[in-house]
């Protein structure tokens, strides 16, 4: 999981940086779609870290919902994943 996590959250980061170089300069922005999908998708870790330094979207409360909601969430999964036997745990929920 943090095979994807954490190329995804630098990624995020880097793009969040651009973005805000951009809205400095009048040039072509990120939509804030494609933003908040990289957080959702592995990416809101590298968010969070990229509008605390780039001081960009912090006015944007959705963001922080979003982004916050995410790293919960992918953190929760690489702490349950890293659990032994956590998968295996899984399979009585799986009727089949």
């Amino acid at each position: 999981m943090e095979l994807l996590i954490i190329p995804l959250s630098f990624i995020t980061f880097v793009i969040l940086g651009y973005d805000k170089l951009q809205a400095k300069n009048n040039g072509w922005r990120i939509p804030e779609k494609v933003l908040l999908l990289m957080g959702v998708f592995g990416g809101a870790i590298g968010g969070l870290l990229g509008m605390k330094v780039f001081h960009h979207k912090t006015r944007k409360n959705y963001f922080w919902i979003i982004y916050g909601l995410a790293a919960a969430v992918h953190i929760g999964l690489i702490v349950f994943l890293k659990k032994p036997n956590s998968v295996e745990n899984l399979t009585h929920l799986v009727p089949f």
